[in-house]
């Protein structure tokens, strides 16, 4: 497979699957905003079918986890998500992580957690602000202020359904992170502080 698509990357003993370029957001610190982004090229020439993305994982159960995260929003291609995970669930992964900005109700426009019960184990959404203007500033939503209050709402719908729900946000200038962690409580979620990339 060239390096131009690259659908499956490991770090330690994580597997990252890429299934997308696409995402509603352009976060400052993204790793697609970097010319060497982690060490893969993860520009994708298309989008991988499920079979595409399958024939990548030999044996699921090899990994502590196996993560949705690539240079887009994983959920943007749901379906896919959805079948990959009940295939390695089936093949024997321990747990299942989505990384996603959290926006996914809004895109399709229904709350879609309940499509995700028994096959993702942690949900881990972006937070990255303590409000929508800080947030809008940062990581610049196709839909301004109103994807700040998305993933919120989407964070609420996953508490209680999805097993563990952990709110992210990045170390970055206009971020208070105590702010931050005080959302991540009142949701019931747990809260990380993760470092930038660049």
């Amino acid at each position: 497979m060239d390096r131009e698509f690259i659908l499956s990357y490991q770090i330690g003993e994580t597997l990252y699957l890429n299934v997308t370029n696409r995402c509603l957001n352009k976060c400052a610190f993204c790793i697609r905003e970097t010319p060497s982004g982690i060490g893969f090229n993860l520009w994708l020439n298309k989008e991988p079918t499920i079979d595409e993305v399958l024939a990548t994982v030999k044996d699921p159960g090899q990994y502590q986890e196996i993560v949705f995260c690539g240079y887009g929003e994983p959920l943007i291609r749901l379906d896919v998500v959805k079948e990959v995970a009940k295939k390695l669930k089936e093949m024997g992964a321990k747990c299942i992580r989505i990384n996603t900005n959290g926006q996914a109700n809004r895109y399709y426009g229904h709350n879609v957690a309940p499509e995700l019960v028994g096959l993702v184990d942690i949900m881990s959404i972006s937070l990255n602000a303590q409000n929508a203007a800080v947030y809008t500033e940062i990581c610049k939503p196709v839909d301004g202020e109103n994807a700040y209050f998305a993933m919120l709402e989407f964070a609420r719908k996953c508490v209680g359904v999805i097993p563990r729900v952990i709110l992210s946000v990045v170390e970055w200038p206009g971020v208070d992170v105590g702010a931050c962690r005080a959302i991540a409580e009142d949701l019931g979620a747990e809260f990380r502080l993760r470092k930038p990339t660049i």
